[in-house]
């Protein structure tokens, strides 16, 4: 594994332990950190997420988690000793809804199917 990689992996876990443990953000209800990429300098980071819940859920969550990305940065930089604590840019993933959507998709052709004959 790469130093890059360790650093997306040990960024992810803080900033998951983070968002579920230590803020009190009404905003944030499910999220989950599904990805994080630093660049090649280490002074950005895009953390991916998902949301469980609908559109009006994942606004809000967006708008939290880009207000506390901050306090979030400031913990990292407690935490994890860096040369460079990354700025934070949140970005929705929705490779999970994707995913759940094919899932049902494949469900009713399935059933179709078994119903036709």
């Amino acid at each position: 594994m790469s130093r890059i990689e360790r650093i997306n992996q040990a960024l992810k876990k803080e900033i998951s332990n983070i968002i579920q443990n230590e803020l009190k953000d009404p905003r944030l209800g499910f999220i989950t950190v599904t990805k994080v990429e630093v660049g090649r300098d280490l002074h950005y980071a895009k953390v991916s997420y998902s949301v469980l819940g609908d559109k009006i859920q994942i606004q809000k969550a967006g708008k939290g988690l880009k207000s506390a990305a901050g306090f979030i940065r400031k913990l990292i930089a407690e935490r994890i000793k860096m040369r460079y604590t990354p700025e934070l840019s949140f970005k929705f993933d929705n490779s999970v809804e994707y995913s759940v959507r094919i899932f049902e998709q494949l469900e009713r052709i399935k059933n179709e199917s078994k119903n036709n004959h």
